[in-house]
């Protein structure tokens, strides 16, 4: 990110800023983090809120903040640790609608003296008793919430439906390659993984999610029994870790899937430079980590057309109907037998990448909404 010169005026004392994190979502993560580096680079202070685990992965710390353990859960202790946190600071930032929750619940009676700006990443589903909560949730949320941010023009609308007094359109970029995209790294490197993975002599697919039950693979499961029908049949790699773990594994060697589970994996952009197609049949994943990845890597991506997505990636993807395993699986086997498509995903792929915004876009437009929501600060 290009060096700027600090935020705060001169004798004024530096905005200090609360992020809050939940620390499920990578997507959610990855933004903070590079959030805060770009903050920082400003002169901001910033202390970033979030359970111990997200700080090893994405190291806030190593961008420039602190970091203040915080477990996810609105229990009265954690509650207490973060409003502990929150004093003394201009502006509170929660990213999600638990973490914007809890922000409000730690607020309290201060909410009229710290703005709180909420981004929604995602829209949360849920069925029964569960979708109840959800809605007192969501409305608590708005009620409490200076400004809403939403990654999806349906976000901003749902935002505004539930009470938001005032909600807008965030730029959320996906922070650059953690290497240099040197394409005789790429031809050396894209044989050795698929050779550790199993997929010498034959396509190789990549998924990447939790392994929960929103995520779908449940649809990549049931379309992987056609797959076995292909000579030769791809592989499908699955990177994650989840409850649904020990399930989709019997599942595997009950129905001899042709489809691993690697776990947890840190060297996504590496399986990506290795895979002929990336699969994403998660519905809701309205900033997709993965879609944007792929794209930004010149991979082929197969969504289902769920929340945001279409937004996002535009006509740069084969979309199908979500929850659809035959369509998937259709796609699929289309596409590897279909080179010319697949160079045009990948041609459409890179100038779709171009039109999202650049992290510099993203710091300056949540700096605007910071500085429209705080006044002045005292001089030093």
């Amino acid at each position: 990110m290009t060096p700027v010169s600090s935020h705060a005026p001169h004798g004024q004392s530096p905005l200090r800023t609360v992020q809050v994190l939940g620390g499920g979502n990578a997507g959610s993560s990855v933004h903070v983090r590079s959030l805060t580096a770009g903050l920082v680079a400003r002169g901001v202070r910033v202390t970033v809120c979030a359970p111990t685990e997200a700080e090893r992965i994405y190291d806030f710390t190593g961008a420039g903040a602190d970091h203040v353990h915080v477990e996810r859960s609105s229990d009265p202790v954690s509650v207490a640790g973060l409003r502990a946190a929150c004093a003394g600071a201009d502006l509170v930032h929660a990213h999600g609608l638990h973490a914007s929750f809890r922000a409000a619940l730690a607020l309290g009676g201060r909410r009229e003296d710290t703005p709180l700006v909420a981004t929604w990443h995602d829209r949360v589903h849920a069925e029964g008793p569960r979708a109840h909560l959800l809605r007192v949730l969501e409305r608590r949320v708005t009620k409490a919430a200076t400004v809403v941010l939403g990654t999806t023009s349906d976000l901003v609308d749902h935002a505004r439906s539930s009470g938001a007094r005032d909600a807008r359109l965030a730029a959320v970029a996906l922070p650059g390659p953690r290497r240099p995209a040197d394409p005789d790294d790429t031809d050396r490197l894209r044989p050795k993984i698929r050779a550790e993975l199993g997929a010498t002599g034959r396509p190789l697919l990549i998924a990447v999610g939790a392994l929960e039950r929103h995520r779908g693979h449940d649809v990549l499961f049931d379309a992987a029994r056609s797959w076995r029908r292909l000579d030769p049949a791809p592989l499908l790699v699955v990177a994650g870790e989840g409850s649904l773990r020990s399930a989709l594994q019997r599942r595997i060697e009950d129905e001899e899937l042709p489809v691993a589970l690697v776990g947890r994996r840190d060297d996504v952009a590496d399986l990506l430079a290795a895979a002929d197609l990336a699969l994403l049949p998660s519905r809701h994943r309205a900033r997709s980590v993965l879609a944007q990845e792929a794209l930004h890597a010149r991979v082929p991506l197969v969504a289902g057309d769920g929340d945001g997505i279409r937004e996002l990636v535009g006509d740069a993807a084969e979309l199908v109907p979500y929850g659809d395993a035959e369509a998937f699986a259709d796609a699929v086997a289309r596409l590897l037998g279909d080179p010319a498509r697949c160079d045009a995903l990948r041609a459409d792929g890179a100038r779709q990448a171009t039109s999202w915004p650049t992290e510099d876009e993203t710091v300056a437009q949540v700096l605007s909404v910071y500085d429209e929501l705080t006044q002045p600060r005292p001089l030093l």
